[in-house]
């Protein structure tokens, strides 16, 4: 997993010669009507999905559509991120907040939930609308700082100095620009308690031309450890321009982990796990974790007993060795940590 670090002027720019970021987030797919005519599906299908992203809007980046199988309602990809009437059900024991986020918020944009860390909310949306988000209805408004208010957040974690490591989250913390990123990293590296930027992130897997050599600048930050978290659900998620962003950030010294949500119709089978596991570590990405779902309205139809996660999680231990078998989690409102399920 070790390899070179390369100063980022030296790291190859090939992405840059598409359609920028910029372009393709400003060109996500946000009509149900076109989604389903690009896919090929029945227009049966239509009135559910208008239904729904006006709930919870649909964004769907392109270079993520182009990996989804025409016609194919079964696709694992699609199944992300296809409004459906089951989102306007509403269910028992799912919630608005199912993290109670909104009691760890102590400043605007800064979420404390853990001990040694801090979250801030970078970016108030994302490239793509995951239909199972737990922060899709997260209040985004009251959570998008000026840089005068970002100031208070600094002298906040200025004046605590048990935490080591500030997180990047949203939304996508990739969909803001990079200048923006660069001085909320300068700032964060001024001050010496802290050790760690976490990037949280579907942005490279979603739209990898994301990955420019201006970001690396920024996330290679002198004085910080620099590791980047991705989201990615299914093997299928990773094509060549995915591996090509992806070998960027390990050139550049990035350490790179993966989270998964256990979604029913997507990735409860265990093949489609190991699949993942195996494809992730082929491109230098560590399987970290493995999350049950949180219990988000609007999202129960992805949702699996535990017992079954539980069985899954337990076939990955015989299948594979430990280090391709991320622990399994969930989170709980008010816990002091991730829960592991064993």
């Amino acid at each position: 997993m070790s390899v070179q670090r390369l100063p980022a002027h030296e790291i190859s720019p090939e992405l840059d010669l598409q359609p920028s970021w910029q372009h393709e987030l400003s060109a996500v797919i946000r009509d149900p009507a076109e989604l389903l005519q690009l896919l090929e599906l029945p227009d049966a299908l239509l009135p559910a999905a208008q239904a729904a992203s006006q709930l919870f809007p649909l964004r769907v980046p392109r270079p993520f559509l182009s990996r989804i199988e025409k016609g194919n309602f079964e696709d694992p990809l699609l199944q992300q991120i296809l409004p459906l009437d089951a989102e306007n059900q509403i269910s028992a024991g799912y919630s608005a907040d199912p993290l109670a986020e909104q009691n760890s918020n102590p400043q605007r944009g800064l979420v404390y939930k853990y001990h040694g860390r801090v979250l801030l909310v970078v970016a108030p949306s994302c490239a793509i609308n995951c239909r199972y988000c737990f922060r899709r209805h997260f209040p985004y408004a009251d959570n998008n700082p000026s840089r005068s208010q970002w100031q208070d957040t600094f002298d906040y974690i200025s004046a605590d100095d048990t935490i080591n490591e500030v997180i990047y989250s949203g939304g996508d913390p990739l969909a803001a620009p990079d200048r923006q990123l660069q001085w909320l990293t300068e700032q964060i590296a001024k001050i010496p308690h802290i050790k760690r930027l976490r990037v949280h992130t579907r942005l490279p897997v979603v739209i990898p031309q994301r990955i420019t050599t201006d970001t690396l600048t920024w996330l290679t930050q002198p004085g910080l450890q620099s590791v980047m978290v991705l989201h990615i659900n299914h093997a299928n998620e990773i094509d060549d321009a995915v591996r090509n962003s992806i070998a960027k950030l390990r050139a550049a010294g990035v350490t790179l982990l993966n989270q998964s949500v256990l979604l029913k119709g997507v990735n409860d089978k265990i093949e489609a796990l190991t699949n993942l596991s195996e494809a992730l570590f082929a491109e230098g990405v560590l399987p970290y974790y493995l999350h049950l779902l949180d219990k988000v309205q609007g999202a129960a139809h992805f949702d699996l007993a535990e017992a079954r996660g539980i069985e899954l999680h337990r076939q990955m231990q015989h299948r594979l060795p430990g280090f391709l078998v991320p622990k399994l989690t969930r989170e709980e409102p008010g816990a002091k940590s991730k829960t592991l399920i064993r």
